[in-house]
């Protein structure tokens, strides 16, 4: 399981597959090769036409179906996207420079290490204008967290800790529950809030006037220079400040293409 997200960058792969279509072929092909390689593991050389595997979904009405899925049909269904590989090689929305690279996925569990790293990113009052604009932000948008207190209490699928960590800045708390419904439980991301979040992640420069906030998007043509990206990957990341760092450069991505970036929590 994972956070999904994509840069909703318009392209002929979306055009004619659609964006579901591309991450369910997408999905469908890592899974594939993961069974194979379970089946080679334990000595099975059948071909994957003879390999299968029950899938459980939930259908829009919430009953669970199983479904018996054969591995060579994922595989074939992912041959479609070979045709559209080459689209991605001079694409703007390419974030990871591999095909499909518009494509990202935060995988859970979230880490505690990654939940208060994330924390730690927030602005304090000595950061007034982007502190103040967080303080505005949860108050006016009633991020408090609630909705993804079950996915926390279900089990240790979704997040390590069962209880959120938490932060005082100045005169107000906020919770890694909190953060973690305004950065992923939007839906989508459109530009004005990827550039308030980058701001809030101090993956941009915090050094802005007044003016400038209120005339985020659309991005300003120098705003590599203004409003560098300025997180980088590091040695000692866990997987989750790694998903983090690179949700933060899709947002980025889709902050300077004017595009919004599509999140499934």
């Amino acid at each position: 399981m994972a956070i999904d997200y994509i840069i909703d960058y318009d392209c002929d792969p979306k055009r004619d597959l659609t964006t579901g279509g591309i991450v369910e072929r997408l999905k469908g092909e890592e899974r594939a090769h993961k069974i194979i390689q379970l089946f080679r593991a334990s000595g099975d050389q059948r071909p994957p036409s003879e390999m299968g595997f029950e899938f459980t979904r939930s259908t829009p009405e919430g009953v669970e179906e199983n479904q018996l899925v054969v591995v060579q049909h994922l595989l074939d269904e992912a041959e479609d996207l070979r045709a559209y590989e080459h689209f991605c090689a001079e694409c703007p929305a390419n974030r990871s420079g591999k095909r499909f690279g518009c494509i990202g996925q935060v995988e859970y569990p979230i880490s505690g290490t990654g939940e208060a790293w994330l924390l730690d990113q927030m602005p304090v009052p000595d950061d007034t204008l982007v502190w103040l604009l967080l303080k505005q932000g949860v108050e006016e948008f009633k991020y408090d967290g609630k909705s993804i207190e079950p996915l926390r209490a279900a089990n240790d699928s979704y997040f390590e800790d069962r209880l959120p960590a938490s932060r005082i800045l100045g005169e107000f708390t906020l919770t890694a529950n909190q953060t973690f419904e305004m950065m992923f439980a939007v839906g989508a991301v459109h530009p004005n809030h990827a550039a308030i979040l980058l701001l809030f992640a101090n993956a941009v420069p915090r050094d802005v006037e007044a003016d400038s906030i209120m005339h985020l998007t659309p991005a300003p043509a120098d705003m590599e220079t203004r409003f560098p990206l300025i997180l980088q990957l590091e040695r000692e990341d866990d997987e989750t400040i790694r998903g983090f760092k690179s949700f933060l450069h899709a947002l980025y991505l889709g902050w300077k293409l004017h595009v919004p970036v599509l999140v499934d929590a």
